[in-house]
């Protein structure tokens, strides 16, 4: 598996491909986090076009086990966020298979 870029690596590279420094790049890429933490905080959704949605959603009350002990244990309900991603980025890094001709 490959290895993941960390934020230094993926500042390095923003800031050679926008011809930009690499102190401005790392305040825009800390602008745009803070930015999408309090618009999802606020509206329920941040929406980067081309890449996807960030949207805040409730979770139900469920019924659980403990695995130690197996235990019925009751789950509280949360606030999650959930990341959805564009049909563009997904179809430009896995393709959509080609439908069969004539196939019912």
């Amino acid at each position: 598996m490959a290895k993941v870029m960390t934020k230094s690596q993926v500042v390095s590279h923003l800031a050679d491909k926008t011809g930009l420094q690499k102190k401005a790049t790392a305040s825009f890429l800390e602008e745009l986090v803070g930015l999408a933490a309090k618009e999802c905080k606020t509206n329920g959704q941040f929406v980067i076009p081309g890449l996807g949605k960030a949207v805040k959603a409730q979770s139900k009350a469920r019924l659980g086990r403990n695995p130690q002990t197996g235990e019925t244990i009751q789950i509280p309900a949360r606030t999650r966020v959930k990341f959805r991603f564009a049909k563009a980025f997904k179809d430009s890094v896995v393709p959509p298979k080609k439908r069969a001709r004539g196939a019912a």
